[in-house]
Order: C-alpha cells, then structure tokens, then sequence
C-alpha cells in the first residue's frame, strides 16, 4: 500500500476546473495507474480525498495499492519546475504497526446518509445527515466495526452542558452537484470532514478501513481517513 501528497496550484485554471468536479479528480487519480486496481475484488481499493487547508494550501491525498504516477497532474495542476512534484510513501509498514490501544489524530471526508421511508408502501431513499449531531451520529455508529473508538472528553473538561462529549468536530460540509458519465441529470452529494482522536480496538478491523474506506461515494473523495500523532 502507498500514501501519496500531491499539494495543488490553485492558481491555475485547470486546478480550478480539477477541483470543482469530483467527477474529474476521480478520472485524474485512476489515469495515474497504468492498470487501475479493480475496485469490486474486495481487496484495498484506491481512495482519496482534498485537504484545503486554507486559500494558499490544498491538497489531494491518495491511498492506493500501487504506486501512482502524477506527472499528468503536475502538468496540469501543479508546480512543473518548482513544486516538487508528489510525495509517495511506503504505507504497509505503519499499517502493519497499529496496536490496541494506540492513539491518534485522524481526518476523514465522509458522505454520512441514512435511509427514510415516509410510508410502509414508499421506498426507502437515501438521504443525506444535515445536522452536525447527526452527523457525528453516523460516524459513532461506525466506530466499532471500523476497528477504533472516538475518545471522549474527560469530564472536568466538559464546561458547556450541551458540548459534544467526544473529541470530534465536524466542518466543511458541501455541497456538491456534478454531472457522470455525460448524463444530464446532476449527481448531489453531501460531504463533510470529520477531525478528531481516535483509539485503536481493532487493528486489522483499521487497517481495513484505512486501505478499503468508510461509507459511501468512495470514487468521489469520501471514505479516506488518514491518521497523524495526536
């Protein structure tokens, strides 16, 4: 497996153009694969996500079982002579490392939905969470089977009689609206970015979430939660 950072020029308009589509950066990371691995063989899948970390900064991130070749994104989107290109990181290694009881600072863009039915006779239809608790709800509702547990907040820490009890923040929620495969009708889809601190229960239960992604539109930069040191 390999972690891949490829920081984008936001200047440029093709940047621009690349980032106001999922749709686009999702072809842009498959071309980066001379033989894109299968997606439906259940193994590792390759998964990725945009960091913006503020009007000067963003990022693409990629998890993949090989190693990507960016050169058409540098051209494109990047710095040709000065960015330094990409950065590829052996990633087998620090998964092979997670350990009960680790802690860690992790990120992940979700798509978190749940499915209504008004009437017994109408189908269920999959909506999107709209409100930060609920959100946050998904995301516990998850935490077991993806091999960690959000860590709460002591109690003395808890000033606020409402404040969320877990270290978790929910932010940048978008909205977004693209077209697929030439179709005219529009695809919607809602993201939100999770921050928070995790502890791992599960190693191998993470290490799946890490390579396989959590929830839904994977292809759209959703699913890809990365750790850092807390």
């Amino acid at each position: 497996m390999y972690l891949t950072r490829f920081r984008v020029n936001t200047a440029r308009i093709n940047a621009r153009r690349l980032l106001s589509s999922p749709q686009r950066i999702h072809a842009a990371v498959m071309f980066s694969f001379a033989d894109p691995p299968a997606n439906g063989d259940g193994g590792p899948r390759v998964l990725w996500r945009v960091d913006r970390v503020n009007n000067a900064a963003t990022y693409l991130y990629i998890v993949s079982p090989d190693k990507p070749d960016l050169t058409h994104l540098v051209e494109q989107a990047g710095w040709p002579t000065t960015g330094g290109g990409w950065q590829t990181h052996d990633y087998s290694g620090f998964l092979d490392r997670l350990t009960a009881g680790d802690r860690w600072a992790f990120r992940l863009t979700a798509n978190p939905v749940h499915t209504i039915r008004r009437t017994d006779d109408e189908p269920a239809k999959i909506t999107a969470h709209v409100t930060p608790r609920h959100q946050q709800g998904w995301l516990l509702q998850r935490q077991e089977a993806s091999g960690f547990k959000v860590i709460e907040k002591p109690a003395e820490q808890r000033v606020v009689p409402d404040e969320p009890v877990h270290e978790l923040t929910v932010h940048d929620r978008r909205q977004l609206e693209f077209t697929k495969n030439g179709n005219r009708k529009p695809v919607t889809l809602t993201t939100v970015t999770y921050d928070g601190r995790l502890e791992v229960t599960d190693p191998d239960a993470l290490r799946r979430t890490l390579t396989h992604g959590l929830g839904r539109a994977k292809g759209y930069g959703c699913g890809l939660m990365t750790l850092a040191p807390a």
